[in-house]
């Protein structure tokens, strides 16, 4: 076979992450976006020696585990979803099998392995998410058109496009009054014309909408991403958007001006349109203040089962001194703080910094300290050794170069939450030849519908002889 022919099989197995093998008589072929047992048509859009690669065309006859229909009109169009036509315990066991393979390969490549050859932990199986649908407390939405000079479009990009928006309005990943606002603001710029930025030329005006909305207390907060290219009155917006009937209450409009090239949601500058630039979530018994850019785990509930799950691996450590590297706006360092002695969390964004000193006054913490910097130079500024590590890095893992300086500690302990079980796997190779030993394995289901999972991972250090 050859790039550009197109061929038809049906997907054996799904890997982590998305991958589908499918087998022809010219050998095996990875194709994405696909489920178990679908017959699928492809084309082959990559050819890397003996190693094939195709892209779905089509979904010739459906996998027998598609037992319920689609719930959005976008699907399967739309790349925000993958398996809402699979019931979710299908879900959840497909998912727990892909991290067990991909973890049984690595942990087995890296030496810790029983008499027989095999991998030699406990795997503890996935936990669910409390809800399968309207979990996510916040989306970033894109401003294009569905085809190129079409009608403006805000939503989410089409499966395997860069470029091709689909308006999201009936979204079931979000609460419903992330669609309401998304329809507002979509039809008040569609009647006034406005332009989207351009990734190629760089031109236009219309970026992000980015909606945040707490869970427990229903505050939201939209921030409307804009380059500087052209200038609007945006107070009838505003307006709009506070007549909405929501079953929440919008504590926030921010207009973000953003002329990166890059196609991020970042800010160059900050307006506030109305009432204030954060919102308040609480998570279990915290509060927490969150702003644009915090980072949070969207999905709340979903979170609180996460750090439950870390909390009981890690154990007792009333008279430890625990490291947080990455610590984000400093979650799991609160919720641990009841239990240790002293919790230190690094974290390179300043904004989560400041957001986590704050959130630690606000519930009365007193043994939680947050460093702003980059791990990589921090762990060599901080007098400190810690008797216990949390680990939650971004979902490239650790910096190779961080990662010596943290097995250097020795601490007896780690944890490790992951939300790219590649990179885990990568990680937990070093750590394992570096001494340590992999005891538990757990996951957490905090996206359902996608291809998405994080894994919770206890590691205890070997002594030597």
């Amino acid at each position: 076979m050859k790039k550009g022919d197109i061929f038809e099989g049906t997907i054996e197995k799904v890997s982590f992450p998305n991958k589908g093998l499918v087998r022809t008589a010219d050998g095996a072929v990875t194709v994405k976006n696909g489920i178990p047992g679908q017959k699928v048509r492809s084309v082959i859009n990559k050819k890397r020696g003996t190693r094939l690669e195709g892209r779905l065309l089509e979904v010739l006859e459906a996998s027998p585990l598609e037992t319920r229909p689609p719930v959005c009109s976008l699907f399967p169009a739309c790349g925000g979803c993958m398996y809402q036509t699979m019931d979710y315990e299908a879900q959840l066991s497909m998912k727990a099998d892909q991290i067990r393979e991909l973890l049984d390969f690595a942990i087995a490549e890296a030496g810790q392995t029983d008499g027989a050859g095999r991998a030699d932990y406990r795997f503890e199986g996935i936990t669910g998410s409390p809800r399968e649908f309207g979990y996510r407390n916040k989306m970033e939405f894109s401003f294009g058109d569905a085809s190129k000079g079409g009608e403006l479009t805000l939503g989410l990009h089409k499966k395997g496009s860069t470029y091709d928006v689909l308006t999201a309005a009936d979204c079931r990943l979000v609460h419903p009054d992330f669609n309401r606002i998304l329809l507002c603001v979509l039809s008040w710029f569609r009647e006034r014309k406005a332009s989207y930025y351009h990734k190629l030329s760089h031109t236009g005006f219309l970026r992000h909408l980015l909606i945040r909305r707490a869970d427990s207390t229903g505050e939201i907060l939209v921030n409307l991403v804009t380059t500087t290219q052209e200038e609007w009155d945006l107070s009838p917006l505003v307006q709009e958007l506070l007549q909405l009937p929501l079953e929440g209450r919008i504590v926030g409009i921010l207009h973000i001006l953003n002329d990166s090239l890059a196609d991020v949601v970042q800010s160059d500058e900050t307006r506030t349109l109305f009432g204030q630039d954060h919102f308040y979530e609480e998570l279990l018994g915290l509060r927490f203040k969150i702003t644009p850019f915090s980072f949070f785990q969207t999905n709340s509930r979903g979170a609180e089962i996460l750090y439950q799950t870390a909390r009981d691996m890690i154990g007792d450590i009333r008279d430890a001194t625990v490291f947080d590297l990455y610590s984000g706006t400093g979650t799991i360092a609160q919720m641990l703080s009841p239990v240790a002695r002293e919790v230190v969390g690094v974290e390179i964004v300043e904004e989560a910094v400041e957001a986590a000193r704050e959130n630690a006054a606000l519930n009365g913490i007193a043994n939680c300290r947050f460093l702003a910097g980059d791990v990589l130079r921090m762990l060599d500024e901080i007098p400190e050794k810690p008797d216990f590590l949390v680990l939650d890095p971004p979902r490239e893992g650790i910096h190779p170069k961080a990662l010596p300086k943290i097995i250097a500690y020795g601490a007896a302990r780690m944890v490790y939450i992951s939300c790219k079980p590649t990179s885990l796997a990568r990680d937990l190779d070093t750590l394992i030849r570096s001494g340590y030993r992999v005891e538990r394995v757990k996951c957490v289901d905090m996206f359902p519908q996608t291809v998405h999972v994080e894994t919770v991972v206890l590691l205890s250090k070997q002594i030597a002889g």
